[in-house]
């Protein structure tokens, strides 16, 4: 299984959030300077529990490719699957109000976030202008989901001084969500509505279908109606976003007027410099931990390099090839057992002396001057009661120990031999004597 190297907990978490907050400070002053509003304010980030067989180079990738085909629309999919060890599914989508180039700021500032999740299997992240989401299985048609779907409420109440307003607000806010929902199944996905001083917004993943959008967004506008009497509501779910609130947050015609300003060129700008700033750090990041892998592999050569010459020229020592050819390479029709530190085979040396391999589970090098005390010590004990231990093998990819071959016989013979011990004592003369003074 390919698995994520990286490098000492600690390390690693200190190394990467100064990283990612940098780029953040760096994006927020920005995007200050912007006239737009990508709505990069971050609504929902949820990370998966599962650890992720996708290596980070193969993420970096996947999501480059991602950003790609985001540039001219506002919505991509991306997907790996070349076994089942190796699969990777990513989905992005902008809010329709907003124009192509607030998409491209709303998706740099969500790709910049999303690694936080890494090295979980899934994570998704919900920011008030897009979604962006990776997982291991296809979940373009996913509407739902009770893991994740969830809700934010706003910080602020309605002024109760405004009773009328106050009294009436639920009743607005749930007309509003119902309006926008019916809307937006109409409309492809999307639509927003302003009821008496309440805007709301519905948007469906282009990826769900009609039922599952209305499906989606019945539960995401009651989650959301669950937030009065706050001024605003989200509901998020798998496969669309909802949001309630008194202020209007939405763009009308996707925003083209601010392009005609010159805005073009500068949040085009914003976006490419934030788009690059994440393939940096994530560069870095992959560097680094292929400099701990490097590091550490050359730790374990040179605990190899501490086994005592003594110990590589005595019989004990076995080489892992003739082991692997005795055990016709640890074929399945060979295996006599399965223990709880290994799987043991049965072999034949080149000499014809037949043995049980057992194949360790573990195989790291900490342990190595442990391992060959205790192989020397337990190799020099002989009891006709006790398998021996003929030695072993570390040279491969995996640790070998080599046992005397015992077969498949009662206990008694490997304990006393032919030689019944119960059936001599009934031989014996005083043994009857015993008996019938017992029974007199």
């Amino acid at each position: 299984m390919i698995s994520l190297h990286l490098p000492p907990k600690l390390i690693t978490i200190n190394l990467q959030s100064w990283l990612f907050l940098s780029l953040i400070y760096s994006a927020s002053f920005l995007f200050s300077l912007s006239l737009s509003d990508p709505r990069i304010t971050q609504s929902g980030l949820y990370c998966g529990n599962a650890k992720s067989t996708v290596p980070i180079p193969t993420f970096t990738r996947e999501m480059g490719t991602l950003s790609q085909l985001i540039n001219t629309s506002h919505f991509a999919t991306n997907n790996l699957n070349h076994s089942s060890t190796l699969t990777f599914y990513a989905l992005a989508q902008c809010h329709q109000d907003l124009s192509q180039t607030d998409c491209l700021l709303c998706y740099a500032a969500s790709r910049t976030k999303l690694p936080r999740c890494l090295p979980s299997l899934s994570g998704r992240i919900y920011l008030d202008g897009c979604f962006l989401r990776y997982d291991n299985y296809s979940f373009y048609q996913e509407s739902v989901s009770s893991s994740f779907d969830t809700f934010k409420c706003g910080n602020e109440y309605l002024d109760v001084d405004d009773d009328d307003k106050h009294l009436d607000f639920p009743t607005r806010v749930g007309y509003a969500v119902g309006n926008v929902t019916i809307q937006a199944v109409e409309n492809a996905g999307f639509a927003v509505v302003n009821v008496d001083g309440i805007y709301a917004l519905a948007q469906c993943w282009d990826s769900v279908g009609r039922e599952g959008c209305r499906g989606c967004l019945e539960m995401a506008g009651k989650a959301a109606r669950g937030c009065v009497p706050k001024k605003e509501g989200r509901g998020m779910n798998a496969g669309c976003y909802l949001r309630y609130s008194t202020d209007k947050f939405y763009n009308n015609g996707g925003g083209d007027e601010r392009n005609a300003r010159g805005f073009s060129g500068l949040g085009i700008a914003i976006a490419v410099v934030l788009a690059t700033a994440a393939c940096l750090m994530l560069s870095i990041f992959t560097a680094y931990a292929s400099y701990v892998r490097l590091l550490k592999a050359k730790r374990e050569r040179n605990n190899l390099g501490k086994v005592p010459f003594s110990f590589n020229k005595s019989s004990l020592n076995f080489k892992y090839e003739i082991l692997e050819k005795a055990t016709d390479f640890f074929s399945p029709s060979r295996k006599l057992g399965q223990g709880g530190a290994g799987s043991v085979f049965i072999g034949t040396l080149p000499n014809g002396e037949t043995v049980a391999v057992k194949r360790l589970i573990f195989n790291t090098r900490q342990w190595v001057d442990e391992f060959f005390n205790e192989v020397n010590l337990i190799s020099g004990i002989q009891h006709k009661n006790l398998v021996k231990l003929l030695g072993c093998s570390i040279e491969g990819p995996e640790s070998l120990l080599v046992y005397e071959y015992v077969r498949n016989k009662s206990l008694d013979q490997f304990l006393f031999g032919n030689c019944n011990p119960f059936t001599s004592i009934l031989m014996e003369p005083d043994f009857y004597l015993f008996i019938n003074l017992l029974n007199t």
